[in-house]
């Protein structure tokens, strides 16, 4: 069987729109830092209030021409239903198998006021991650082999019902593609009109500029890792953010703060 080249990242949603919203800026960088990027959105988020299966496609793909992402799949798992049991299970690992990332950028988070489709998405990509590298159960990933994801990253739905305490987080510099990001959100017209996108673009650039400001930046974008973080070259960790946002100024030049 020919595999397409392996993605560096490969971020997965339950629906349309989720990750735009949640990591849409750190997917347009990654793709201007020259890394492979691809999304899956696990369904296609109909039937909604808003939309059809044809509207929402084609604003999933001028989403994905926004950000400059290279690869977008719809699993068209059911909506409103999305569950994690075993065929969705070996839906999502087959993507896995075909695509082979280095990292999946899954989101996470419990959202009783919103769709319960977000944490059943968070336990089918941490369960089909687990699925990814099984032996002896080809027949039920296409054929293809087995393929152990080396590293898994959540992307932190704003509204969890929870108080986490990860292993790690860190906050990702969107300062640069922040209107890319919000470009892609408005790419949903069907579930953000003008009114509605105003109140969401309110809500990012307030989170966004609230996760950016714990690290000096204008805007930022929070992860979490089930892993502690690990390193080489503790300088780059220890001062890959810029400090404090509102740092006390010394006065004399030869209190400047160091780069």
């Amino acid at each position: 069987m020919t595999l397409p080249e392996p993605l560096d990242v490969l971020a997965v949603a339950p629906h349309p729109d989720d990750l735009e919203i949640t990591c849409g800026g750190t997917l347009a960088k990654l793709v201007r830092q020259g890394k492979r990027v691809g999304i899956v959105d696990l369904t296609t988020g109909e039937p909604t209030p808003r939309g059809s299966l044809e509207i929402r496609a084609r604003e999933a793909e001028a989403a994905r021409v926004e950000l400059g992402v290279p690869v977008r799949v719809n699993l068209q798992l059911p909506n409103r239903e999305l569950f994690d049991n075993a065929a969705n299970r070996a839906a999502l690992a087959t993507v896995f198998r075909t695509w082979r990332p280095r990292v999946v950028l899954g989101t996470f988070g419990r959202t009783p006021a919103a769709s319960p489709d977000h944490y059943q998405g968070q336990l089918l990509i941490e369960s089909s991650r687990f699925w990814s590298q099984l032996t002896k159960w080809d027949e039920r990933f296409g054929g293809t082999s087995p393929w152990r994801v080396p590293h898994l990253v959540y992307a932190l739905f704003p509204f969890d019902a929870e108080q986490r305490v990860f292993h790690s987080q860190f906050v990702v510099d969107i300062t640069d593609t922040f209107e890319t990001k919000m470009r892609s959100i408005a790419c949903y017209e069907s579930q953000f009109d003008a009114a509605r996108f105003d109140k969401l673009r309110h809500f990012a650039g307030a989170f966004n500029a609230t996760q950016g400001a714990r690290c000096g930046f204008t805007y930022g974008e929070l992860f979490a890792l089930p892993t502690p973080v690990g390193t080489g070259d503790f300088f780059a960790v220890a001062t890959g953010a810029q400090g404090s946002a509102v740092p006390v100024q010394l006065p004399g030049k030869d209190h400047l703060p160091m780069g």
